[in-house]
């Protein structure tokens, strides 16, 4: 037969029901939870870079490669053709002016000077000849000018002889007339011998000026090569430190070719380089950066742009404010920042990875243990800053590591 059950016993049945059941609810959210973990993406604290977002200046730049070069350096060339005979300075050493760095033989430019000198030798000798023929000529012309102008007078006189027979009736008109032909005909000759001495004057003189013109370059030249043989000790007109100079003894080199440098390195400048296609945005006068180092920048300015494009860059060369620093050193590398525009006292993020060079972009922020995606707005930026035009706020951090491939996932779990 049925018996009744106890009150104690049913609360007990029930409150075993109620526990069954809140453990049942509490592993299904459990469950769920932990579900919802492993399939949210996460990331480790330790593998990611951060930043906080700051106010400061962001220099928008263009990037070139530079070279540091002394702000002064002159390069010797060879004078003429010869041969290099001795070098007397080593490369390093400190070079006072007029000091020999490099002797060339000189055997060859002596005996072009010898040459010079024979020629020289043998135009006066053809000038004095000239004289003497020039002289004896315009002698000869003047002593039949003279003749002539005789012979004019006596046929003068035989005119007036027969004229006179004429008139007194001892002499005939065809004897007059032959008198006055030949007395014509004494006249033009003498009128001849006359423009004949003018012009031989003139062409003496005209020859004595084309051998003037001859001796007076030939003096030239002989002086040219003289001054090139007293600069066959190549030596330098400044002071400075030898940076390089042709030790190969023997070999020939031409007029003109560079034997020697010579460089004053207590002040530098800087040659850079920059792909062609921000040329136009390259001008003289543009504030520069200029990074040897982590930490070691130095000011300056774009002095000067070469015109010319080279393979597809165009190189222009920067002063220095500071040019006398002591880290410079002749062909030091460093990287070169052409500031085109400056921002003041903005918002701005170290730059990194996360940067893809557009004005708006997805970025994610620390927040909570988490790294919550924000899509924000970005301005000019550097290699080390990004200007914050919106989207973030002082103080954020933000991670600067690549996260590309978490594009569009809301929210990443940070362990």
């Amino acid at each position: 037969m049925d018996r009744v059950i106890s009150p104690a016993t049913q609360r007990r049945r029930q409150f075993r029901t109620w526990l069954l059941g809140l453990g049942a609810v509490a592993a299904v959210l459990g469950a769920a939870l932990g579900l919802r973990r492993v399939l949210q993406p996460s990331l480790h604290r330790v593998d990611i870079r951060t930043a906080m977002v700051e106010t400061g200046d962001v220099d928008a730049t263009l990037t070139a490669a530079g070279t540091v070069i002394p702000a002064r350096e002159a390069v010797l060339t060879s004078p003429l053709q010869s041969s290099i005979r001795r070098v007397v300075l080593a490369v390093g050493t400190r070079v006072r002016p007029g000091q020999t760095i490099l002797e060339l033989d000189k055997d060859l430019a002596a005996s072009a000077l010898a040459k010079l000198d024979d020629e020289q030798l043998r135009n006066q000798n053809k000038n004095a000849q000239l004289q003497l023929t020039l002289e004896r000529s315009l002698t000869d012309l003047q002593a039949q000018q003279e003749a002539q102008a005789l012979k004019v007078s006596s046929l003068q006189s035989a005119l007036r002889d027969e004229q006179h027979l004429l008139g007194i009736g001892g002499g005939t008109a065809e004897a007059v007339r032959q008198a006055e032909l030949n007395l014509r005909t004494a006249r033009l000759e003498a009128g001849r011998l006359r423009h004949q001495l003018a012009n031989q004057r003139q062409a003496s003189a005209a020859d004595r000026r084309e051998l003037s013109f001859t001796v007076s370059m030939q003096r030239r030249n002989i002086q040219e090569q003289a001054g090139k043989l007293r600069q066959a000790n190549i030596s330098s007109q400044q002071p400075g430190v030898l940076t390089w100079v042709n030790d190969n003894l023997g070999a020939t080199v031409q007029a003109g070719d560079a034997l020697a440098r010579v460089a004053d390195l207590s002040r530098f400048r800087v040659r850079a380089t920059l792909a062609d296609a921000y040329a136009d945005q390259l001008h003289a006068g543009d504030p520069v950066l200029v990074r040897l180092g982590p930490g070691t920048d130095l000011r300056g300015t774009v002095a000067s742009i070469s015109p010319a494009v080279d393979k597809g860059t165009v190189t222009f060369y920067a002063a220095l404010d500071n040019d006398h620093y002591p880290g410079l050193r002749a062909n030091l590398r460093a990287d070169v920042f052409v500031i085109t525009r400056a921002h003041r006292a903005v918002l701005r993020l170290r730059n990194g990875p996360f940067y893809q060079g557009g004005q708006e972009q997805p970025v994610f922020v620390l927040s909570g243990g988490r790294a919550v995606r924000r899509v924000v707005r970005l301005g000019d930026s550097n290699t080390d800053y990004v200007q914050v035009l919106s989207g973030l706020a002082k103080g954020e951090e933000v991670v600067l590591s690549d996260t590309k491939g978490y594009a569009d996932t809301p929210a990443l779990r940070v362990e």
